[in-house]
């Protein structure tokens, strides 16, 4: 057992003392064994009929010297047992299998079946939560910094404040490459309400402002271009005449679409408590 222990640590494998024998039984399958292990909670288990399926796979051969027999290893209905993980030959053959995993799962999980399968962990927090205290508790996404295979560990993304953070010391040894650098902002997209709208809704009010008050100052100079500066016309714009109702109008609708937007965000926002509370 111990020495199984040292071989597997020195290839990726995070075994723990309290592991029964069930989890060697080899029933299950060696992507729920995966998956299962310790520090992998954030891998989802991909459909083996997506795994069998060469246009996931393409481009992948040439990059993995054991591809064939990585890809059999994942696609196996046994899991390893104590002897598989005192041989040094199969850890070769494992390390490869999972860098392919990983790479295959980077692709899975913004399939539709895998968005599903992320979105369910989302929800129960099984990423974590943010760290900033502002964020309430806020569920966060793991995200790669880098497609390359060992170039950065996974990092963890909050919808709310937008910013990155190293995850807890478990995940220490996931490589990012296995989310990819992209899955936070699909995740996002194809199921904005779980996320944090308030930023995006208080930039469209801004942009609806902004638009009316330039308009407002365009249709200005072109009065004063047309009838000059001493003109009776610019004059009563100036003054707050009749002349000046429709930029005021235009700003005020400006200034309603502002208001109308905050009060869409405040009510996407009263959603928000529950995701963050499963």
């Amino acid at each position: 057992r111990k020495s199984t222990e040292i071989a597997a640590t020195m290839f990726g494998l995070a075994l723990d003392e309290s592991d029964d024998d069930e989890e060697y039984s080899g029933d299950s399958g060696w992507i729920p064994w995966f998956c299962a292990l310790k520090g992998h909670e954030l891998f989802a288990e991909v459909d083996e009929d997506y795994a069998r399926d060469n246009f996931n796979l393409y481009g992948l051969r040439g990059r993995f010297q054991f591809y064939d027999h990585a890809l059999e290893m994942i696609l196996s209905s046994e899991a390893p047992d104590e002897d598989d993980l005192a041989d040094t030959d199969f850890l070769e053959i494992y390390r490869d299998a999972t860098d392919l995993y990983g790479v295959i799962h980077s692709r899975y999980i913004i399939s539709p079946r895998g968005l599903q399968v992320m979105r369910d962990k989302y929800l129960k927090g099984t990423f974590g939560t943010c760290p900033r205290a502002l964020c309430d508790q806020q569920h966060v996404l793991p995200i790669g910094t880098s497609e390359e295979l060992r170039a950065a560990q996974v990092k963890i993304f909050c919808p709310k404040c937008e910013q990155v953070y190293a995850p807890k010391s478990k995940y220490k040894d996931l490589d990012g490459a296995f989310f990819g650098t992209s899955f936070p902002q699909i995740f996002l997209q194809k199921l904005p309400r779980l996320g944090s709208r308030r930023a995006a809704a208080t930039l469209c009010a801004e942009g609806i402002w902004l638009q009316a008050s330039q308009a407002a100052l365009a249709d200005h100079s072109e009065v004063e271009d047309e009838q000059g500066p001493g003109s009776s016309t610019t004059a009563t714009r100036r003054t707050g005449g009749s002349g000046d109702q429709e930029p005021m109008q235009e700003a005020a609708s400006g200034d309603e679409a502002l208001a109308q937007a905050g009060d869409a965000a405040k009510a996407d926002d009263a959603t928000l408590p529950e995701i963050r509370k499963v």
